[in-house]
């Protein structure tokens, strides 16, 4: 009876930790879906509860190795392959995703690794943890160090980032003070051989420590707080930052939203999903709000002050594009939300109508082509007005054949590029429409370049520009990570080298369409995440036509072929991919692939998968060579950490599978006394005899202190190497 109960106790104190380090270990997870583009958590999740409870029924480690590897190929699987489970394409597709993504290892592309290899990692790392938080929490009964981990981690979270952490902190507190109980509980319970009689007598200890920690939490969470006594230190750590980043390369964090100033681009977003306004229109479009000709190599300003013309809202002459250019009439009802002030007047391509409640002056600034609204000379903001416009078709054809001459102010306001440009950059424009002779073809090839080389988009670990960089050349050159300034930017520089007249626009894009019945006509939702930047080319005869170059972003612009003319369909593709913003990874990574099968490179994957099978082959057979002289360092580890009858006694079972590996094995009808007796004969000492009658006394009496286990540890050290010898 007495057995069966100290056998059961301690794996239900084992259970309970390691319950409780899952729980906290989900709290690392959580946050992922607020800071990332991570949209299947709940497979995640899944996995880990999967991991932990294979480890924490502590089966062979081959068939816990099986099942965890099964687990995860399953879950990429159902993630990334259209292929049937484990057949020959699906292990070639796998195989070539791994090959690729070492070789952007290798070569420190980590812009390059797809979100299958990324999911991967991620699934591996989860298996590492189901093992080391057992052997922090029940193995060692250590759980102090991540339990703070745990705390400052979603502190920083919350103070730092979109991710709330009021309930976080809570739950936190709960489970660890009830998991540190428990931890002291178990080490006293060891150290006092204190046993209980029956399972049903845990709960005098439990209950009592359970009721003071849910008492303290609602006794904290209920009780008046004081108001911070310290000033807020974000703001100022914020800024320091943004200014060590813009003098060193570094990266300077933001919201993301529309701005006037563009002096400085570069460093990370953090995304809003504040509304902005909403409209109702027939089709989706892109929201202009003003343009922007002169290039500083940091980022971009205005040649000329505003130069205001006064505006019939009824005629609004905003000549974007020539007369010439077909167009079809639409018509938009536009209104802000009042989340976010902008002082300008948000509008579509080829806006000629506008009407709104207020009486106020409609003002056109023909540099920048901003509209703005002033009432007795001060800028108002309108809550709301329609739009009537003409939305311009395009035809490829002419604007291939629209070879006059550009104006010499176009060619003065439009090509302008700083003194210190680097070379390089207009190398390679030259490089990429070298096969191009007209305007349009050299513009789209430009504007698709991005796809194809290994540029990801991205509002996270964007660099800074140092004092002596230009902010294309390192985009282009030596980061090649970015967002939408960073593409657009990029793409009027190219064409700028080029003597293209070409300039940098701001606005919305479309935004997200928001289901209503019958509805007649669509209506979006714009957020402040849809603020955004693209290009614009003058185009001698037509006028500013614009282009989209930032991956996984659509030109909504309407595009038209004359069917009557004999052109490749190659030639007139539409130049619009209509994909959201939050899908740029799988854009790039059939770009990798795609460009590693055109260039010939799929032979030598096969290099890489030779490689990385050797490998793993080398490795897992080093492993499996020298596992008990693994298990032995790790036990040897954990004698000098933990100097406990538990850590003894499995010192001691290990010892006797070291024996029988090197063809000493216990028969059945031997004691163990009669067994160290056989193997000191062997080895000519008198070790094991002395290892065996202290491992009985302790197993049968629960004696022991740390002195006497730490000088029987140097004993087991000792037989283990001759064993080995």
């Amino acid at each position: 009876m007495n057995l069966n109960t100290e056998t059961k106790t301690p794996f239900m104190y084992n259970m309970i930790l390691y319950t409780a380090g899952f729980i906290l270990f989900l709290e690392w997870l959580y946050p992922v879906k607020d800071l990332t583009d991570t949209s299947s958590l709940i497979v995640f999740i899944l996995y880990t509860a999967f991991c932990f409870f294979i480890t924490l029924t502590q089966i062979n480690w081959w068939l816990s190795y099986i099942l965890k590897g099964a687990g995860l190929l399953y879950i990429l699987n159902g993630l990334y392959f259209q292929e049937a489970f484990f057949s020959r394409p699906w292990l070639y597709h796998l195989f070539s995703e791994v090959s690729l993504n070492i070789a952007a290892l290798v070569s420190q592309e980590w812009y390059n690794l797809t979100p299958m290899f990324r999911s991967l990692l991620f699934l591996l790392l989860i298996w590492l943890m189901s093992y080391l938080i057992y052997y922090w929490f029940v193995a060692m009964n250590r759980i102090f160090l991540f339990v703070l981990l745990t705390f400052v981690y979603i502190a920083v979270l919350d103070t730092f980032t979109v991710f709330i952490a009021d309930a976080a902190i809570v739950r936190i507190f709960v489970i660890s003070f009830i998991a540190l109980g428990v931890a002291s509980l178990s080490r006293e319970m060891n150290r006092e051989s204190i046993r209980f009689l029956w399972m049903k007598k845990t709960s005098i200890w439990m209950f009592p420590l359970i009721g003071v920690v849910l008492l303290s939490t609602v006794v904290g969470y209920a009780a008046p707080k004081l108001e911070p006594q310290w000033p807020d230190p974000v703001p100022f750590l914020k800024s320091t930052a943004e200014g060590a980043g813009s003098q060193d390369g570094g990266t300077g964090i933001r919201k993301v939203g529309y701005g006037e100033d563009d002096t400085h681009l570069g460093g990370s977003f953090i995304q809003d999903e504040t509304p902005v306004f909403t409209v109702r229109t027939e089709e989706e479009q892109y929201w202009r709000i003003e343009t922007k000709d002169v290039y500083t190599g940091k980022g971009w300003i205005n040649s000329h002050e505003p130069e205001y013309i006064n505006q019939d809202p009824q005629s609004i002459s905003l000549n974007t594009f020539d007369e010439s250019v077909e167009t079809e009439e639409m018509s938009a009802q536009l209104e802000l939300t009042g989340n976010v002030q902008i002082p300008k007047v948000i509008y579509p391509y080829g806006i000629d109508k506008m009407r709104y409640k207020e009486k106020t002056e409609l003002l056109l600034d023909k540099y920048s082509e901003e509209l703005v609204t002033k009432f007795n000379g001060n800028e108002l903001n309108l809550d709301s007005y329609n739009l009537t416009f003409q939305s311009p078709i395009f035809e490829i054809n002419s604007l291939r054949n629209a070879t006059a001459e550009d104006s010499e102010d176009i060619i003065a306001q439009y090509t302008q590029l700083p003194g210190n440009l680097p070379d390089r950059v207009g190398e390679l424009a030259r490089e990429v429409t070298a096969k191009e002779e007209n305007r349009y073809d050299k513009a789209r090839a430009i504007e698709t370049y991005f796809g194809q080389n290994g540029f990801k988009y991205n509002t996270n670990n964007v660099s800074v520009p140092g004092e002596n960089q230009d902010y294309v050349d390192q985009f282009l050159f030596d980061t090649k990570i970015g967002y939408c300034d960073n593409y657009s930017t990029s793409m009027v520089v190219m064409l700028r080298t080029l003597d293209i007249p070409a300039r940098w626009v701001k606005g919305f894009t479309s935004g997200e369409q928001l289901i209503e019945d019958n509805a007649e006509f669509d209506i979006f939702e714009v957020r402040n995440s849809n603020a955004h930047s693209w290009v614009e080319v003058y185009f001698p005869g037509k006028g500013w036509v614009p282009f989209e170059p930032t991956q996984g972003f659509s030109n909504l612009t309407d595009f038209q072929i004359d069917v009557d003319n004999d052109i490749d369909e190659e030639d007139t593709a539409v130049p619009a991919m209509q994909e959201q913003p939050s899908e740029p990874e799988e854009e790039t990574e059939e770009a990798v692939e795609s460009a590693g099968s055109k260039n010939g490179e799929l032979k030598l994957n096969w290099w890489y998968i030779g490689g990385a099978t050797g490998i793993l082959l080398l490795l897992g057979w080093f492993i499996y060579v020298k596992r008990y002289v693994i298990q032995s360092f790790l036990l040897g580890l954990r004698l000098k950490a933990s100097k406990n009858q538990k850590t003894y006694q499995d010192a001691y079972h290990f010892l006797l599978k070291q024996l029988a590996h090197k063809g000493h094995p216990k028969e059945a009808s031997q004691t163990l006394r009669e067994y160290a007796k056989r193997i000191d004969r062997r080895y000519n000492s008198r070790t094991m005899r002395l290892l065996t009658i202290s491992y009985e006394r302790i197993l049968y009496t629960k004696t022991g202190d740390s002195e006497e286990i730490a000088k029987l540890a140097q004993l087991w050290k000792g037989l283990i190497k001759q064993i080995r010898s």
